[in-house]
């Protein structure tokens, strides 16, 4: 018999082009906190936030108050014909939270993607530089530049070249698969002062605008570097004037314990990109930078004709009271520690896992077939985010290979609901397991 999924999956398949993935065959109908109904009536417990999206969960009651407020008063003028004063006080709040005593400006986009656009737009012309560095493993949207920008090629890049000039890739501090065979900390971070090498044989220094990194890199695996790092990084920066941009657009607003992920690394940025939680849902996202950077572009140089829209900045004016006010960052690390203490003894109890990486409770397992090889297991992870589905988890991967599973669960999520889907987690793995011994005594 059709499930009213089954019918609406139909529908899908009929009106809407295969490229639009979809990862489970639940369609949503209402949501709350940490918990979603699909239309077949089945509550599902999200641990994959809308990648990253809901850190303050579905329909926060203060975010739908400011939307509902906001949607009687006005809902578009474009903030460059009429402004509106919602606008002016989320970018003195964003301004007054970015790490660094220097004075700030931001300005309001829709997309994570188009954040990363305009904060390289701006480099440039501050800088009157051409070139772009980015890192492998690294993800910064699908845009032309964007996915220029982004490392793996299927399915963000594959057949959608040509791809974006003066743009180059660097290896990123991948501890666990080093990119250049050293081992932390005897390495002393060789990876960071591979930059030095770079100028001499990929792009001159004197013609790179700016260094683009995630501090958590999100779509490549939640690979988190080591503490020295990212001052180093900055460090070699500031000495050739090449700016530093921070993308924080899946690491920032609270879900590493901290409004903004590079916090944990003392830097201070020249740029940050943000968006995804920044409005709960919403359409928004901002460049934030030292104002002596944002002054640079001409009058009318920059702009977006959504970009602010009022419902959105209302809704992220709401987030950022429920972050700080009401203590949700607090939440968030108390949430660390818990996810922390219990991956790392399910990795003491499953081979597969070869790897607990992350920061708060942007934590992920890095499946393995073999801990001496490290082997990715994409089959593995696929099947596990199947069984945890099939248990009423929402669960996701991420990785070069496919074989890293995250979570971005909702950090308003109750104690019983993290208990829950752990569970799920952990019952999950053990079939795995089963199946997996099974497998090979019917093999031998």
């Amino acid at each position: 018999m059709s499930t009213r999924n089954d019918q609406l999956m139909k529908l899908r398949n009929q009106h809407t082009p295969p490229g639009l993935a979809v990862t489970t065959p639940s369609f949503i109908t209402a949501a709350k906190g940490a918990i979603m109904i699909d239309a077949d009536g089945r509550e599902l417990l999200d641990f994959a936030g809308g990648i990253g999206v809901n850190n303050v969960g579905h329909c926060h009651p203060k975010v739908v108050e400011a939307i509902k407020d906001q949607a009687d008063k006005y809902l578009h003028t474009c903030f460059h014909i009429a402004p509106y004063e919602p606008y002016i006080e989320l970018a003195a709040r964003l301004n007054e939270l970015a790490p660094g005593r220097a004075e700030k400006m931001t300005m309001f986009l829709n997309s994570g993607a188009e954040a990363v656009e305009n904060a390289v737009k701006i480099a440039r012309y501050a800088t009157g530089r051409p070139a772009v560095i980015s890192f492998e493993n690294g993800f910064h949207g699908r845009t032309s530049l964007g996915m220029t920008l982004t490392s793996k090629v299927k399915p963000y890049k594959f057949g959608f070249g040509p791809f974006a000039a003066e743009t180059y890739r660097m290896p990123y501090a991948y501890c666990y698969r080093c990119p250049i065979g050293q081992k932390y900390p005897d390495c002393k971070v060789a990876c960071a002062d591979l930059l030095e090498d770079f100028f001499i044989t990929h792009v001159a220094a004197e013609q790179v605008a700016a260094v683009i990194v995630e501090p958590i890199q999100g779509e490549g695996g939640f690979i988190t570097p080591p503490p020295e790092y990212f001052p180093k990084l900055q460090q070699i920066c500031r000495k050739h004037g090449i700016l530093l941009i921070v993308d924080e657009v899946q690491t920032g607003m609270g879900r590493t314990g901290k409004v903004f992920a590079c916090e944990h690394w003392g830097i201070e940025p020249d740029l940050i990109t943000t968006a995804k939680s920044l409005a709960a849902g919403l359409p928004l996202s901002a460049v934030t930078g030292r104002s002596e950077i944002m002054n640079k572009p001409h009058v009318g140089g920059l702009g977006s004709t959504y970009g602010g829209n009022p419902l959105a900045v209302r809704a992220a004016q709401a987030v950022l009271e429920i972050l700080i006010e009401d203590g949700l960052l607090q939440r968030a690390e108390q949430l660390g520690e818990t996810l922390r203490s219990r991956f790392e003894k399910l990795q003491t109890e499953h081979e597969i896992i070869g790897e607990v990486r992350g920061k708060g409770p942007m934590l992920a397992l890095e499946l393995v077939r073999d801990r001496q090889t490290k082997e990715p297991a994409a089959e593995e992870a696929k099947k596990l985010t199947q069984l945890c589905y099939q248990k009423g988890l929402i669960l996701i991967s991420c990785g070069n290979f496919g074989n890293v599973l995250r979570v971005l669960m909702p950090l308003v999520i109750t104690d019983e609901q993290l208990e829950q889907g752990l569970s799920i987690l952990e019952e999950s793995l053990q079939e795995l397991k089963h199946s997996a011994a099974q497998k090979l005594a019917g093999g031998t």
